[in-house]
This record gives structure tokens, C-alpha cells and sequence, in this order.
């Protein structure tokens, strides 16, 4: 069975499973016998021409993406092929990122770097998380671990998810939300249903001084809208994904005041490396013995 892999340490650990044979495609050079590999686990970094790398795959059986997100692949997805996303992979590092994200700019943590390189002592009194509500728009597995995290910090929590069940709201009722939360925090797919669900009207009913925190996609937010609340004062963002992405240079983004910005960096961690490495390792097992695979995609997400 020929699998294509994104890189070395992947291609270890499939290494002594009967009767695989791994290629690495980064994205670069394609390797030869595309129309032979039954199996792409595809580079955190989308590769060139996803459609036609795809429709060129006519052996394809099963697409394991490193992320959660599937958006570049759904769409083109041919026929008896079966796509499967990274789920879970990435809870720690992405709810990591955002406990640290929120304090950061709650504790004016970026300002006080800015001081430190002036070498002034710019004491002054800042927000604080404990308190605070918060709101995860997205209670999937990584709002989950995201509220984990979050136990011990004194914060309420709201819990907003495409499905409502017990304690966790409907997305219909997160207007009336909105303006309860001190911080939102966005953790939704991207998906027609999400794409710039973040409008003018969304941001214009959090609360005066509130913090919106996106470790989604930058698809979801509208960036015109949000660079108006950001510029007014009335809001402060922390971003770890833009539209565009990358942000490119001389973006009104990259200026914009009470905002902080990093390079779409949340998962990319170890422990995300580590976690993803055993989930390949047992999807690819399970596909080999003809078992039910995990995180399997049957509808938009």
C-alpha cells in the first residue's frame, strides 16, 4: 500500500506496519506514482493544486489530514475516497494558546514588552482574566480542553456549539449571549455556515471593552468589521489567524491598536507532534485491518 506522508517522522512511525510503502510530499516535489497511493496524509502547509493532486489519485482510499480543519480538501474529495481530520491532535497546544493569549492582553503583556525595549517602567493597573466571563463559540474537543484549562482561573463559562445539548447553548441563542461575555473565544470550523459569521453585527453586540479571541480560521471574522471596532477602542482581539493569511506586510492589521497577533502558531507544538504521530499510527493500523476509522468526515465537518 502506498501512502504519501508529510514528512520523515511520520514515515518512522508506519515503518514496520506489513506492506506499507511511504513517499514524502511537503508540498515541493511530487514524488512519482501519484496514481498509485491509496493513502495522503497531507502537510500542515496546503500544497499547490489540492484539485487536481486529488483527481490525479485514482487508487485513493483515505485522506488523514494533520488538522482539524478540512476546508482545503471536502470539496474535492473523489469518489469512495473517505477524509478523516486530526481531532484532538491539537486540543492541548490550541487551548494553551488561548489561556495564554487571553492574559496576555488582559495583563497588557505586549505593552509592557514594548517598555522593557524602551527602558521605561510603565507601571499601571491592567485587566485581569478571574471575574470575567467567558464565551467558547465552537464547544467541540477543544472547547472542552480550552474550559479544562480554564478551571481555577475564577471565570464563568458559556458554551455555544453547532449542536445544543445539556449546558451548552444552540448557536440561535448567541446573540443573546454576546453581551454577557467579557471574552469570546472563537474555536469554529471553517465552513459556508461559519464564513464570516463575525460581522458588524456580531461585534457590535460584545460588550463595551471586550476581548475576541480567534484560534478558528481567519474566514470566520470579518476583517473590515473588526479593524473598525479596533480602531474606535471599544474592542481588543487576539488573533492567531487573519484574512488574509499570511497577514501580509503593511496590513492595517499588523498596526491596528489592542490587538495581538501571532502566525497561526496554537497547535504547532510538540505535543501536538507527538499526539499526531499515534493517531497515524492507529488510523493507518486500522485502515490496514479493515476497521471503522477514527474522525471520519460526513458532513461539512
Amino acid at each position: 500500500m502506498k501512502i504519501w506522508v508529510p514528512n520523515d517522522s511520520v514515515a518512522g512511525v508506519l515503518s514496520d506496519l506489513p506492506g506499507v510503502e511511504c513517499a514524502v510530499y511537503d508540498g515541493s516535489a511530487m514524488p512519482e506514482g501519484v496514481e498509485d497511493v491509496e493513502v495522503w496524509i497531507p502537510p500542515l502547509i496546503t500544497v499547490p493544486d489540492v484539485p487536481g493532486t486529488l483527481a490525479a489519485m485514482t487508487s485513493l482510499r483515505l485522506v488523514q489530514t494533520v488538522t482539524a480543519g478540512v476546508e482545503p480538501y471536502r470539496p474535492h474529495m473523489p469518489e469512495g475516497a473517505v477524509l478523516c481530520n486530526a481531532r484532538g491532535v491539537h486540543d492541548a497546544g490550541t487551548a494553551e494558546w488561548a489561556v495564554g493569549a487571553m492574559i496576555a492582553v488582559l495583563r497588557d503583556f505586549p505593552a509592557f514588552v514594548d517598555a522593557q525595549r524602551r527602558g521605561e517602567w510603565t507601571y499601571h493597573h491592567t485587566g485581569v482574566l478571574a471575574d470575567s466571563t467567558v464565551l467558547i463559540v465552537g464547544h467541540g474537543s477543544i472547547g472542552a480542553a480550552l474550559e479544562r484549562r480554564l478551571d481555577g482561573f475564577e471565570v464563568e463559562v458559556l458554551r455555544v456549539a453547532r449542536s445544543p445539548r445539556e449546558g451548552v447553548h444552540g448557536m440561535e441563542e448567541l446573540p443573546a449571549l454576546l453581551p454577557r461575555a467579557d471574552v469570546v473565544v472563537l474555536l469554529v470550523p471553517a465552513t459556508p455556515a461559519t464564513a464570516g459569521m463575525v460581522d458588524a453585527a456580531f461585534l457590535s453586540r460584545m460588550r463595551d471593552g471586550a476581548l475576541l479571541v480567534n484560534a478558528a480560521r481567519g474566514g470566520v471574522v470579518d476583517t473590515d468589521a473588526l479593524l473598525a471596532e479596533l480602531k474606535s477602542g471599544r474592542l481588543r482581539a487576539a488573533l492567531d489567524v487573519t484574512a488574509p493569511e499570511p497577514l501580509p506586510e503593511g496590513h492595517p492589521l499588523w498596526s491596528a491598536p489592542g490587538v495581538f497577533i501571532t502566525p497561526h502558531v496554537a497547535g504547532s507544538t510538540p505535543a501536538s507532534g507527538r499526539r499526531l504521530l499515534r493517531l497515524v499510527r492507529a488510523q493507518i493500523a486500522r485502515h490496514l485491518s479493515g476497521e471503522p476509522l477514527a474522525n471520519v468526515i460526513t458532513d461539512a465537518y
